[in-house]
């Protein structure tokens, strides 16, 4: 068994960290679902995948939770990393990840066969970035290093990300010089939150390369992906709806005829 000491503060630390994304996840959630009246109806479809997403996420928190509380022994002070499954993460990835893509394409309100281009495209993109991640990140902590597979599968996944920030940059880039300006600033902003986000988990990704004490990059693993998913989940799911409602209120949209 791959065993990791763990003191009980950082036991304690990653245990609210899930239980605080647990309930962000769901608190966006029933706020998604009451927001929907709140924008012009094109526009609810991507509060409704918002919704999904953090929906998703919140489950899956709910079982890596629960993973992470059966695979830590209280009385030895000894987390067995290979009784705790990642996997739950991953799977969650593999379906939110290409979701928030679909719904910033599907809130900028592009013609039918612009989405028909971007849309395949960003979404095999992202499953691909997930799927070349998950072999490194089920490696055991010792087989960890930069110039074995870990890192091997790691530079592999970072090849489909570029690609997708080319796309953000590049093809969406030219679709938001037809918003209203203060649209174009929350996409700016949007687009930089889905890169802090995205560029943060290739950070955490590379922690063991750093020599850092396993206890502690375990701690630093799951609290960062965690705080990044509340971010690029939550956080980004209230973008959208920001830049839904100023698309909405620029169409002439208001409440009352909701």
């Amino acid at each position: 068994m791959d065993l990791i000491s763990l003191d009980p503060s950082q036991y304690s630390l990653v245990y609210n960290m899930f239980s605080f994304t647990i309930a962000s996840m769901l608190a966006a959630f029933v706020f998604f679902w009451m927001g929907q009246q709140q924008v012009a109806p094109k526009y609810r479809i991507s509060l409704i995948v918002s919704g999904l997403v953090v929906g998703i996420a919140a489950y899956h928190y709910f079982r890596i939770f629960s993973s992470f509380e059966h695979a830590y022994d209280a009385a030895t002070g000894m987390f067995d990393t290979a009784g705790f499954n990642d996997a739950y993460r991953y799977v969650d990835w593999l379906l939110t990840v290409p979701l928030l893509l679909v719904e910033l394409v599907l809130v900028m309100g592009l013609t039918k066969e612009k989405n028909a281009s971007l849309l395949p495209k960003l979404v095999i993109a992202s499953a691909l970035m997930i799927a070349l991640g998950y072999p490194g990140e089920i490696m055991p902590f010792g087989e960890r290093t930069l110039f074995g597979a870990y890192g091997l599968w790691g530079t592999l996944s970072t090849i489909p990300f570029v690609y997708i920030l080319y796309i953000l940059w590049g093809e969406l880039g030219k679709a938001m010089e037809d918003q209203p300006d203060n649209v174009r600033v929350l996409f700016r902003n949007i687009r930089l939150l889905l890169i802090g986000t995205w560029g943060f988990y290739p950070i955490v990704y590379c922690l063991p390369f750093f020599g850092i004490e396993q206890g502690n990059t375990l701690v630093a693993i799951q609290v960062g992906y965690a705080l990044a998913d509340v971010l690029a989940k939550a956080g980004y799911g209230v973008m959208i709806y920001a830049i839904a409602r100023a698309k909405s209120e620029a169409a002439g949209f208001k409440l009352a005829e909701a």
